[in-house]
């Protein structure tokens, strides 16, 4: 009796084994430490600790550490932002307005990129009261585009709103970047026919400083909507090249106007506009008080 017992627990043994080496044959000679290293991502959460103690791997508990922390630090006010973060120093203040609309406190890079450029060291207005801007524009070409603005934090909002419209409405804008990439000079920017906000500086070569110094100020497609002052019997254009653009009744593209919808959402946002300016015409200006 215990003989025929014992053979047949051999034989079961027997058939234990074969199923084994079988089963190892058909995975490819692959073991589950083997797989733990090529499936991380297959390991069920709830059994990640004791997978990675029993195949000798601390590598997956790392990576699912490092993820549940990133998601569990996104502040619940840019919730809705799609963007990769800019500057993980200022991410929790960014508001998103929509997809490839937000503003932020000026981030660390940002803030190297300008100082003792368009802001200078010694300048009075604190850099919390400007707020840096990524909005998304239609060019010349009709192509979408990336654009970054430095305004203050009071007008924040109202250049969300406007440039999404613009945006929406395929209104053209040729060049959306800060005024540093020209070394915060005016005329190079406007020259390049580039939309830009804040640039702390006098008004043309006085003494008065612009609105521009207080980020309460845009300037859009300058170019084609330039600076008109009338001094001594002369008149100068601002920027150079926006001489055939002076004629306000000519008919031409990118032209700002009391029917452009570039007017009509600044002036709805409460701007002032610089065409109806009496001493000096300032086509391309939009500004507005605190």
């Amino acid at each position: 009796m215990n003989r025929k017992y014992a053979k047949e627990l051999l034989l079961l043994l027997g058939i234990i084994l074969f199923c084994a080496i079988m089963a190892r044959h058909l995975a490819g000679h692959e073991t589950l430490e083997d797989y733990a290293k090529l499936h991380p991502s297959e390991i069920p959460a709830e059994n990640a600790s004791s997978y990675a103690t029993s195949t000798g791997s601390t590598v997956d508990n790392a990576q699912m550490s490092a993820s549940s922390s990133s998601t569990g630090q996104v502040n619940s006010s840019v919730t809705n932002s799609t963007e990769t973060p800019f500057d993980i120093d200022v991410y929790d203040t960014r508001v998103t307005y929509s997809e490839g609309f937000y503003y932020e406190e000026i981030p660390d890079s940002i803030v190297s990129k300008i100082t003792d450029v368009s802001y200078p060291k010694d300048c009075p207005f604190s850099l919390d009261e400007l707020r840096y801007c990524s909005v998304l524009y239609v060019d010349f070409d009709g192509e979408e585009q990336s654009g970054e603005l430095i305004c203050n934090k009071a007008i924040a909002d109202d250049i969300m709103e406007i440039f999404y419209e613009l945006y929406d409405n395929d209104y053209q804008i040729e060049s959306i970047k800060l005024v540093d990439e020209f070394d915060a000079d005016d005329e190079a920017s406007m020259e390049a026919n580039n939309t830009s906000c804040f640039n702390y500086r006098p008004i043309g070569n006085g003494k008065k400083l612009s609105k521009h110094s207080q980020g309460l100020a845009i300037d859009i497609n300058p170019l084609y909507n330039p600076q008109i002052k009338y001094k001594n019997g002369a008149t100068v254009i601002a920027p150079s090249g926006g001489e055939k653009y002076a004629d306000r009744n000519a008919d031409f593209p990118y032209k700002i106007d009391k029917d452009d919808l570039a007017y009509k959402l600044f002036k709805e946002h409460g701007f002032s506009w610089g065409g109806n300016w009496n001493s000096s015409k300032d086509y391309q200006h939009f500004e507005k008080k605190k």
